[in-house]
């Protein structure tokens, strides 16, 4: 893995610390397939089919399709799974954890208005649906005796700190609690030098000091993470029904962030190391627009073409942090405990900022043969290297903006099809495949100012989900039942460094799912 560790001036250009990332804003980013359980069974591909409360997120002239009111609820349960590999110095380490947790997922609305038989708009539509468009759920382990650089130098995370410590004219701006509030220091090298983690090694060509780690031991190092929360995704549509064969629709979407991570890494090195942990939340709301249409260009044929554009969405966040080290090391021939707490010093520290999601196209088409076959099939687009961060009063973030460079497309295919074995009762089977939104030398490039100390992250690699589902349909009631399986691969990393080895992550999501609603 190529990385580079950049410290130059550059970090500085804002007046605040800094605190986002593109690894933060990624999980923003993207949704999860989620919804009615005929919409995951037949693995989302109903953008062109529409007819599902579902579609109002996914192309909102789908609620175009009905011809009659629906109301609708779901429920889920899943099952996480997280599997690791570090290929230590002397071994292969691996971690595992499961945890299983239920779930409201879904709720919504369709107001079918029918205007005439012989005017070209037969109907106007109005829905309304709410449904979690993405669960943080996630916990994430590793731990071993940690590889070795070339010429067998130590691989350590205080080296990251001694980087951010570079340059500072004087190591007594790193003392005390003022140290905290310096927009021009960042926490990662104030932890480290307040916990004698790491040391003053000689001047640099502009006077500044140069740091070094304390210790020369190769540490067995071992992280654990939690992450929590979702976003919350409020959809109002209107569409319309033109000669049965034309159908348009415009979404307005309202969403709620909750995120909160809680991190610990540490580093032993058999009587001395440390401990350091990181508490952060993100919270806040955002829109979106989003235009749809599906044509039925031969009268004659069932077959549908379906076309949609998702502006990006609009958020306002916060993010608040604090950070706590332990650190036991030697100061002099006593073996000394340094207990340094950021919330003790100054409190949680706030950061506002506004972030932009790509732009997201959407095309699909969909077939039925007769009343018993239904085929969907579509394609999804978003750039994520046009994400955007700005400060409160609108400014650019110059640094967080020049980081989506690491970032790339995402292409999402989704197929799935709906077969009726007899006209009450259906059965569904789907396919999500969706690509990698980090180029291969991504990396967490922290600058010198940054009040973030979590320094993990993680490459998600291609995403795949299978889908399967059943369903009844009675006069008035119906029920749907679905299974989604979710998997994909990550490299993983405890911190920047060229030389650490990668942890292989296999991250699994199973999920139940279960619909009942009322048409009339």
């Amino acid at each position: 893995m190529k990385k580079i560790m950049i410290i130059a001036a550059a970090a500085l250009l804002a007046g605040s610390a800094k605190a986002q990332t593109i690894y933060d804003a990624a999980k923003f980013t993207g949704k999860d397939l989620n919804g009615t359980a005929r919409f995951v069974g037949m693995g989302g591909a109903m953008s062109a089919l529409g007819g599902d409360i579902s579609t109002i997120g996914t192309n909102p002239a789908g609620i175009g399709i009905y011809r009659s009111n629906d109301v609708m609820t779901t429920f889920s349960f899943s099952a996480y799974g997280m599997e690791s590999t570090y290929k230590g110095l002397d071994n292969v380490y691996n971690s595992k954890w499961d945890k299983n947790r239920g779930g409201f997922d879904n709720i919504g609305f369709v107001f079918s208005s029918k205007i005439g038989n012989q005017t070209p708009l037969r109907y106007v539509n109005f829905g309304f649906n709410y449904h979690k468009s993405k669960s943080f759920y996630k916990n994430m382990g590793m731990e071993g005796l940690l590889n070795t650089a070339p010429g067998d130098g130590i691989v350590t995370q205080t080296y990251q700190m001694a980087n951010q410590a570079n340059g500072v004219k004087d190591s007594k701006y790193l003392e005390g609690r003022e140290a905290f509030r310096d927009k021009d220091l960042g926490w990662l090298s104030v932890l480290g030098y307040q916990g004698h983690l790491i040391i003053e090694d000689g001047k640099d060509q502009w006077g500044g000091n140069l740091y070094r780690p304390m210790t020369t031991d190769i540490p067995y190092a071992k992280f654990h993470s939690e992450e929590r929360g979702g976003i919350d995704q409020y959809d109002f549509n209107v569409s319309f029904n033109v000669n049965d064969r034309f159908y348009f629709g415009m979404t307005i979407g309202a969403y709620d962030v909750d995120y909160k991570k809680y991190s610990s890494y540490d580093e032993n090195y058999g009587e001395t190391g440390y401990l350091l942990e990181s508490w952060n939340k993100i919270g806040g709301s955002g829109f979106d627009f989003k235009l749809g249409a599906i044509v039925r260009p031969i009268e004659s044929s069932p077959l549908r073409f379906g076309v949609s554009v998702h502006s990006p969405t609009f958020y306002k966040l916060t993010l608040t942090t604090s950070s706590r080290m332990v650190s036991d090391v030697f100061l002099g021939d006593k073996l000394t405990r340094t207990t340094i707490d950021t919330y003790d010093m100054v409190g949680d520290m706030n950061r506002e900022y506004s972030f932009r999601t790509p732009w997201t196209y959407n095309f699909s088409l969909g077939y039925t043969v007769g009343s018993s076959l239904a085929i969907g099939a579509e394609y999804e687009y978003e750039n994520y290297s046009t994400m955007r961060f700005n400060y409160p009063e609108g400014d650019a973030m110059t640094w967080e903006n020049d980081q989506t460079s690491m970032l790339k497309g995402v292409s999402t295919v989704r197929v799935g099809a709906e077969y009726k074995v007899i006209p009450q009762f259906a059965f569904r089977l789907g396919y999500n495949y969706s690509t990698s939104a980090f180029k291969e030398d991504a990396f967490k490039n922290l600058p010198i100012n940054s009040i973030s100390t979590d320094t993990d992250f993680a490459n998600a690699q291609a995403l795949s989900n299978y889908t399967i589902g059943i369903g009844y349909r009675g006069s008035l009631l119906y029920a749907d039942l679905a299974y989604k399986y979710s998997t994909y691969k990550e490299k993983f990393y405890a911190f920047e460094d060229i030389y650490l080895n990668k942890t292989d992550v296999t991250n699994t999501r199973s999920q139940v799912l279960f619909t009942i609603g009322m048409r009339f």
